[in-house]
């Protein structure tokens, strides 16, 4: 049986790189209230995961090519985390580690659908300057960062490394795009708002994707418009994408007014990798047409549909294929995968 593959833009774009985390995901969902000692049945489900990663697979569903940069271990989870990455056609990247483990996330989800992470650190927090892919940095169109690759060092230098290589890297379509998503509310207050904010005033990101959470985390600021205000103000060269869940998106950067995009109306099963899906999705929109506006339509759409399925990239369907069909790159030519 064959199954519809998302088109790749035509002619080839510069990729999307990703970097930072591939990890090992442990879902679990109690049917009811765990309690101390106590035993409850639940769903539990055990896929590939990681922040960076799933915003490369993302990108790679709805049609724009993208690469994983990262450091796993040499172990079963990783080759599994590994294989489903590059199952989706994403170009892998991977500095291999017999001294670390890769990483496992256990993602705790209560029955409102909402998730909460506990992060075991493995290989990617690792990463080193000296084993950055530096002609694949070079070659990039766009880098992806997330703040898990901030919070601490190692990886923090190794990240900022490959910002400063694909921002200076020439060629003739011109220098890679940035973008950064916060990552965790949490980390920015236990690393300190300060120190991650001056980690962050340093790199000449070009978009941002804050969640609500983040956004107060960043700016001090309780209500959404007024954290948006203080971080265009902060970052005056960057697209800000503020994610606010079932409130939908704001966004206002450069030439781009602020403007609200509705979420859509599906229903919560379970939050984790929503903000990544939505994050990839809008990149391959973005980075095809500039419409930031356009990206943000796609990207609620196929956020939409994470969130009303278990897991951060659960299988595709006619519905996605539906979802994506209807706001489409450019005219693209459709792939048949086995």
């Amino acid at each position: 049986m064959t199954e519809r593959r998302p088109p790749v833009s035509e002619p080839p774009a510069r990729p999307l790189v990703s970097l930072g985390d591939l990890n090992w995901d442990v879902l679990a969902k109690p049917d009811t209230m765990m309690l101390a000692g106590g035993d409850t049945t639940g769903r539990l489900e055990l896929s590939g995961g990681g922040s960076a990663a799933n915003l490369a697979v993302w990108a790679r569903r709805c049609g724009f090519p993208a690469t994983f940069v990262g450091k796993i271990g040499t172990d079963r989870f990783g080759e599994l985390a590994t294989a489903e990455l590059q199952a989706e056609g994403v170009q892998t990247e991977l500095i291999l580690s017999a001294e670390h483990p890769t990483g496992v996330i256990l993602a705790l989800i209560d029955r409102r659908g909402q998730r909460a992470m506990l992060t075991g650190q493995g290989a990617d927090w690792e990463l080193l300057p000296g084993e950055l892919p530096q002609a694949v940095l070079r070659a990039a169109g766009h880098l992806h960062l997330t703040a898990w690759s901030l919070f601490r060092d190692p990886p923090r230098v190794a990240a900022l490394a490959a910002a400063r290589l694909s921002k200076s890297a020439r060629s003739g379509e011109g220098n890679a795009t940035l973008s950064l998503d916060p990552g965790s509310f949490q980390m920015i207050q236990q690393m300190g708002r300060e120190n991650f904010l001056e980690i962050v005033d340093h790199v000449p990101f070009d978009v941002i994707f804050p969640n609500d959470d983040e956004a107060r985390a960043m700016s001090g600021n309780t209500d959404p418009q007024d954290a948006l205000t203080w971080l265009c103000g902060r970052y005056p060269h960057a697209l800000v994408v503020l994610k606010m869940d079932a409130e939908g998106v704001l966004i206002e950067g450069p030439g781009q007014p602020r403007t609200h995009v509705a979420a859509t109306r599906d229903t919560l099963t379970d939050a984790t990798g929503a903000g990544d899906a939505f994050g990839g999705a809008f990149l391959a929109g973005w980075l095809t047409h500039r419409d930031a506006v356009r990206a943000a339509h796609l990207a609620v759409e196929v956020g939409g549909w994470v969130v009303s399925r278990f897991g951060a990239r659960p299988p595709a369907d006619a519905e996605l294929a539906g979802r994506l069909a209807r706001h489409p790159l450019r005219a693209l030519s459709a792939g048949v995968r086995s």
